[in-house]
């Protein structure tokens, strides 16, 4: 039996984390390291996809959650424009193989978004 995801670790209360916002099938916690003045990371609670990819063609309905959540969260936390990024692979950059999305926000410029 494979180990479980930090994230799955986070949601069990196994790894401290405040989760600030929460749906049915995810949720929302500060990314650690942030890279924009709004940086959250919105997860589904299940394990079962690694990335975007398997996601949308496995469960497009929790695809579609994540992504209302993330909207939810740019409105709350910031003015509601925001970047949503999903790394899919290491050479992407996903170090974590549970399927997260990244909301950026707050005082992004064309130059720190490669717009």
């Amino acid at each position: 039996m494979s180990e479980s995801s930090i994230f799955t670790r986070i949601l069990r209360g196994e790894i401290p984390a405040e989760i600030i916002a929460e749906t049915d099938n995810a949720f929302a916690i500060r990314d650690i390291a942030p890279q924009a003045p709004v940086h959250l990371l919105v997860v589904p609670k299940s394990e079962e996809y690694r990335n975007v990819v398997e996601l949308a063609a496995g469960d497009p309905d929790l695809l579609a959650e994540v992504i209302g959540l993330a909207n939810s969260l740019a409105i709350e936390h910031g003015d509601g424009d925001f970047r949503l990024v999903f790394n899919t692979g290491p050479g992407a950059g996903q170090t974590v193989s549970h399927v997260h999305a990244h909301v950026l926000a707050g005082g992004l410029t064309e130059k720190s978004v490669g717009a």
